[in-house]
């Protein structure tokens, strides 16, 4: 199975769990990625002049026929076409991928269906007060920011600022038919001034009513036959009270399918061929999911110690530049709030063993809005 994206570790390793070969394609090529991979291509990015190369050779010298994708295709959707003309890809085809990331395409929907969603402008507002200007394509935040910061840039538009809690539902689709997997709170860390909502972490746990749930539910059961969605896939949204407001749907394997132990990669596989399983998600524990940002330019020491629980490794003498991932973290407890605990905890233990200059880690603040559960 080939395993595609801009980090491929999570892809990787439930591939492997699930007893498959998987041969991994990513930016980043970090410890445990090389550990889960039968084989493994580091590449620069995944526009298709760096991707061809890589796919030509595992074709060659594995015969393989199908393939996986994760996020990162954001910047590239045409590279999805390529695959789709020389693997079977499984997950959304490369045209619902692209329709879904058309955000004049997606809104449009929305508002045809009725769905709620903060005000969008595709040319800048008179005034920029409470508005957010966001890249046309993009993922986890990046390059969202206060209108004001935005000069003349035609790759993006503008939504209007909506307060409440960043949530998520995780989803599994077979083009007709929806069936929610969980409901998922996240949160985000603040990298610089203007760039104030970089995806950090999510957890397997939310605030949401039951009227919230069978609203968005709802939505699902419509949205998923007007896009053909198949497989997981995850739509953002933000809660304020009794309003929801959709904000987007991820159409490919997202990082909330971590928190559940269920062998979703292949409950993905089978619903992208049309196949849907009845079985029930099981949700033992709370489970959460963070990425640690880096808060200085940092050199990962070849002899550095990892709390458990660390994933996404980079291997020794990868520098890590300001606001850049360093790793990531799962966690897992009974309560939310031993999750966060445990979060924090190991974070600063990173933080520490980093310390390589007079200003101490532990005395500096990561910029994590950590969620009230």
């Amino acid at each position: 199975m080939l395993v595609i994206a801009s980090s491929a570790r999570m892809l990787a390793q439930a591939a492997k769990n699930a007893g498959l070969k998987p041969l991994v394609i990513d930016l980043f090529a970090d410890l445990d990625t090389q550990a889960y991979a039968e084989d493994f291509l580091k590449i620069r990015s995944l526009a298709e002049a760096d991707l061809r190369p890589a796919v030509d050779i595992f074709i060659g010298r594995y015969a393989v026929k199908h393939a996986i994708y994760g996020s990162g295709f954001e910047y590239y959707p045409e590279s999805l076409y390529y695959l789709s003309d020389c693997l079977i890809v499984l997950g959304n085809s490369p045209d619902t991928f692209a329709r879904v990331q058309s955000k004049a395409d997606f809104f449009a929907v929305l508002s045809y269906l009725g769905i709620p969603y903060p005000d969008v402008l595709f040319n800048a507002p008179e005034h920029t007060d409470n508005w957010l200007v966001k890249p046309l394509q993009g993922q986890g935040g990046m390059g969202v920011k206060p209108a004001r910061y935005e000069r003349s840039d035609t790759s993006v538009y503008w939504q209007k600022h909506q307060s409440g809690t960043p949530q998520s539902v995780l989803f599994l689709a077979d083009g007709q038919v929806a069936r929610v997997m969980g409901f998922n709170t996240q949160w985000t860390a603040q990298a610089s001034e203007s760039e104030a909502f970089i995806f950090s972490g999510i957890i397997n746990n939310s605030n949401l009513s039951a009227n919230h749930k069978i609203r968005l539910t709802a939505w699902l059961a419509r949205l998923v036959p007007e896009f053909s969605l198949k497989g997981l896939n995850s739509m953002d949204f933000i809660q304020d009270g009794e309003g929801v407001y959709v904000l987007e749907i991820n159409p490919r394997l997202s990082a909330s399918m971590q928190l559940y132990d269920c062998g979703l990669l292949m409950r993905h596989i089978l619903a992208s061929q049309g196949e849907m399983r009845d079985e029930v998600v099981g949700q033992g524990c709370v489970v959460a999911y963070q990425i640690i940002y880096a808060i200085s330019d940092a050199v990962i020491p070849e002899t550095f110690e990892w709390p458990e629980g660390c994933v996404d490794l980079p291997p020794p003498g990868v520098i890590c530049r300001k606001s850049e991932p360093i790793c990531s973290i799962i966690a897992r407890h009974n309560t939310p709030q031993a999750v966060f605990e445990q979060l924090q905890r190991k974070q600063q233990q990173i933080f520490n063993q980093l310390n390589t200059g007079p200003t101490s880690w532990n005395t500096q603040r990561a910029l994590i809005n950590f969620p009230n559960l």
